[in-house]
């Protein structure tokens, strides 16, 4: 039985991988801020910061790893305080990297962003290029990824490049989507909409994940889903299957972007840069190396993990909207200023 440290397990990407390693037969020490309410004979749950040297010490200590999932990051939603994140996802994985060199754990695998890029771009991005991220987030996910490379020579280091994971469950911003679709409003988009984002299915990201525990060198792997339509297209299709009424509107680009800028920099929107300068661009990850050297494809498109993670909205509004003490992709994000464009919608 391989035994694995999963950061980040009890929230909503850490939970499902989590409970596929389980069923993969896996033996699972699994470390959140949160706490973690799963039951299972090979699970070792422990409520802690890694950020706290002392008690991954004492984790690490106790158990022989055959690998590290880190899974846990600090999000950038909202006033998120900065020093708080960028200890959260940067010296916590100094510390993962550290004590996984002493411990001798063959292997890290961490999941990082397409937050590295703060810019959309006419073509797939390869592991090739150059990153260039424009706010705190993404800064944070490219140094966890220079510091873990930094250890290739004592682990294989595998990074898993992400687009925005979904699958039933997940919430965050996408929350705010969701209460327009389902209270039959219009549905914004960009400019036209025509503009093509890559989304990631969490069920395939956790099959990267597994299948990475077996591979034999470090590297650096994109991720996404196939058959990338354009936001509009998914949007319509999430709105046509919910037989709300909801349609698909658009915003005029430029003062659109200008006002999410703005109402950024005023702190009155969920929305950070990032977000305002990707929501009208193309981006997408060529993902040819992952498939050439995992064997791993993709199952479900855009629109299909869309609908899903809709339905988990329609058939828990009640419960998520008390929900508290839990991860920010488990529970739904403030509205904000974008309450005035659902009151004219």
């Amino acid at each position: 039985m391989r035994t694995v440290l999963l950061t980040g397990g009890a929230g909503f990407f850490g939970g499902l991988l989590k409970q596929r390693l389980l069923d993969t037969g896996c033996s699972c020490v699994s470390i959140d801020l949160h706490k973690d309410d799963t039951v299972h004979p090979n699970l070792t749950a422990v409520q802690g910061d890694i950020r706290d040297r002392e008690l991954l010490e004492r984790i690490f200590a106790e158990h022989r790893f055959d690998a590290v999932l880190h899974i846990a990051a600090m999000l950038a939603h909202g006033n998120m305080d900065e020093r708080l994140l960028w200890t959260s996802n940067v010296d916590a994985t100094l510390n993962i990297a550290e004590l996984a060199k002493k411990y001798k754990v063959p292997k890290v695998i961490f999941t990082s962003s397409n937050c590295l890029w703060g810019e959309g771009v006419p073509h797939a991005i390869t592991e090739e290029e150059p990153p260039n991220p424009i706010e705190i987030y993404g800064r944070s996910k490219l140094e966890g990824e220079k510091i873990l490379q930094r250890f290739s020579n004592d682990f294989h280091a595998i990074i898993i490049r992400c687009p925005t994971i979904i699958d039933f469950g997940r919430l965050g911003l996408l929350s705010i989507l969701f209460e327009f679709i389902h209270e039959g409003r219009k549905v914004w988009v960009v400019g036209s909409g025509r503009n093509k984002y890559q989304f990631i299915y969490a069920g395939d990201l956790a099959d990267a994940c597994i299948r990475c525990i077996d591979y034999d060198r470090s590297a650096v792997f994109n991720i996404g889903s196939d058959n990338v339509k354009s936001l509009r297209a998914v949007y319509e299709y999430v709105a046509q299957k919910a037989q709300s009424g909801a349609q698909v509107a658009s915003l005029p680009q430029g003062p659109t972007l200008l006002a999410m800028r703005v109402a950024h920099l005023l702190k009155v929107s969920p929305l950070g840069p990032y977000h305002y300068k990707m929501i009208a661009q193309n981006f997408m990850f060529d993902t040819s190396k992952i498939k050439r050297s995992l064997g791993w494809t993709p199952t479900l498109t855009n629109e299909e993990m869309l609908w899903r993670a809709y339905q988990y909205y329609q058939n828990n509004r009640s419960e998520i909207e008390n929900r508290q003490d839990v991860s920010a992709h488990k529970q739904g994000a403030k509205m904000g200023i974008i309450r005035v464009l659902k009151w004219i919608s």
